[in-house]
């Protein structure tokens, strides 16, 4: 199916130059009296084929076509095709070298954005792969290493040891299974096969159910609501959409140090819902700002056995969910202190309460 849309807009493009020179050659012969730059009208042509086209054929076919459209239409005698002409010679040769040169050269250039976009994702597998492998050890030993320590010494264990060694046990088996979901989010629409089914959802559905959720997890923590007084209402996948405000959420509870105040922001510009995230937190240090969206950032100061890290998987998840949403998604510091997240969705149009 690609590949039938490709050869078609190939063709429509190599037929509308060449009908768009044909025209533009009439003109030049007709009106304004000039017969020496018709030549140079369909060279041209040739030219832009080759440049927008794939591969060698639609250039070659198109320089076959300009060389007998000179030809039979634009030399003397008119409506006749002689090939035993000098002129006509020269210009034939002309528009099938350049046709081959520049197919040949935008080949090359397409080929090596290829093999470099190619290898941009390799890079970005790695560095997932590897952040992945990182992150998920620490939780799977703590789970092995408590689940042996309540095998081993379940008759010694106070039950208020028990209870925390179990209550750890959960907590870690609950971020493991969030991180599967992030990286099952990121996979399946990466991967393409699979479209974004957008439905319209009040937002102030949506929002409540995030906060149900954010709470099961997090109940010690407030959330300052900023919302619309009127109804909005967003065409989006909602789960995808909650996974990307709790993701953002907990990345500001896991890393926005001295944090008091966490605050969820929502409101209509044009058409456009923009959500904002703040808190008054410790900011995002200048090295890891850039690449905050990335998938995977590397801090050298940090231990390899450390306590479990969000090393920005859950953001890579957020940022590629918005993106097959249409949307954009970005993140900055904020002037007096902590940082802002920011991402947009379209609306439908706004009912009024």
């Amino acid at each position: 199916m690609v590949k039938d849309k490709s050869y078609l807009k190939n063709i429509l493009m190599t037929a509308g130059i060449l009908l768009i020179s044909f025209v533009i050659s009439l003109l030049l012969q007709h009106v304004f009296k000039v017969h020496e730059h018709i030549t140079a009208v369909f060279i041209f042509a040739v030219f832009l084929i080759s440049l927008l086209t794939n591969g060698y054929v639609y250039g070659i076919v198109a320089a076959f076509i300009s060389m007998i459209a000179v030809n039979y239409a634009f030399t003397f005698p008119f409506f006749s095709i002689n090939f035993m002409i000098p002129v006509n010679m020269i210009s034939a040769i002309v528009m099938i070298v350049i046709a081959i040169l520049t197919s040949t050269l935008t080949t090359q250039i397409k080929r090596h954005e290829a093999m470099k976009a190619e290898g941009e994702k390799e890079r970005m597998r790695a560095n997932l792969l590897r952040a992945v492998s990182h992150d998920l050890r620490t939780p799977l030993t703590t789970i092995y290493g408590s689940a042996a320590t309540l095998l081993e010494n379940r008759d010694t264990l106070e039950e208020e040891q028990q209870t925390k060694i179990l209550q750890g046990i959960k907590e870690d088996s609950e971020w493991l299974v969030r991180m599967v979901e992030n990286l099952l989010s990121i996979t399946r629409i990466d991967s393409g096969n699979v479209k974004i089914i957008k439905t319209p959802i009040v937002l102030e559905e949506l929002i409540d159910s995030v906060i149900v959720k954010f709470r099961k997890r997090y109940p010690d923590f407030d959330i300052t609501l900023d919302l619309p007084e009127d109804i909005v209402v967003i065409p989006m996948d909602a789960m995808l959409i909650e996974q990307v405000i709790v993701n953002i959420l907990e990345n500001a509870i896991q890393h926005a140090e001295g944090m008091t105040e966490l605050i969820l922001r929502v409101f209509v510009l044009g058409k456009q819902a923009i959500f904002e995230i703040k808190d008054n937190g410790c900011g995002i240090s200048k090295e890891k700002l850039p690449y905050i969206f990335s998938g995977y950032y590397e801090n050298k100061e940090e231990p390899s056995d450390g306590q479990k890290r969000n090393t920005g998987i859950g953001l890579s998840v957020c940022k590629t969910i918005i993106k097959a949403h249409g949307g954009d998604i970005s993140a900055e510091n904020i002037k007096g202190g902590g940082a802002v997240f920011r991402f947009t969705l379209d609306t439908e149009e706004e009912i009024d309460a």
